[in-house]
């Protein structure tokens, strides 16, 4: 399997079983600080509701509900899974890369180590239509963590 179709799997894969999906019915810990933010691409449809909820210094917990294409929806997905457990620093080190690489046009290379499964979207930056989709629970989550900090 080439590197590319791995990747496309990863995509197909969290489209379909969608970690961190389920805000409504998902309570934040108790004693978390928490912040909240919907974000809505007008042009594509994709929209997404999420909440990070921070414990000393942690991401605790993101939990989002969202609606869109099989990219918005995966990039939510991975961005949950990939997010507990980190640092509030480290996570606005990883959003950070992930948007360089986005923004790159196909012209950086995803590093592995620092995205995990988000360098599945290292194929989105090549199409800047797409950008956005992959990017909406990102920026999101940033929001949240900025107000959950």
């Amino acid at each position: 399997m080439s590197l590319d179709q791995l990747y496309q799997q990863i995509i197909l894969d969290h489209s379909k079983v969608r970690y961190g999906s389920g805000l409504a019915g998902v309570a934040a810990p108790a004693g978390a600080s928490t912040g909240q933010s919907h974000q809505l691409n007008p042009v594509c449809g994709d929209e997404v509701t999420l909440r990070v909820a921070v414990e000393n210094g942690k991401v605790a917990q993101i939990s989002w509900d969202g609606e869109g294409c099989s990219i918005s929806m995966a990039s939510a997905s991975v961005l949950s899974e990939l997010a507990e457990g980190m640092t509030v620093d480290e996570l606005h080190a990883v959003i950070a890369n992930f948007r360089e690489l986005l923004r790159s046009r196909g012209k950086i290379h995803a590093d592995p180590e620092i995205l995990g499964d988000a360098a599945a979207f290292e194929g989105v930056a090549r199409y800047a239509a797409r950008v956005k989709c992959a990017m909406i629970s990102w920026v999101a989550a940033e929001d949240a963590l900025n107000q959950a900090a």
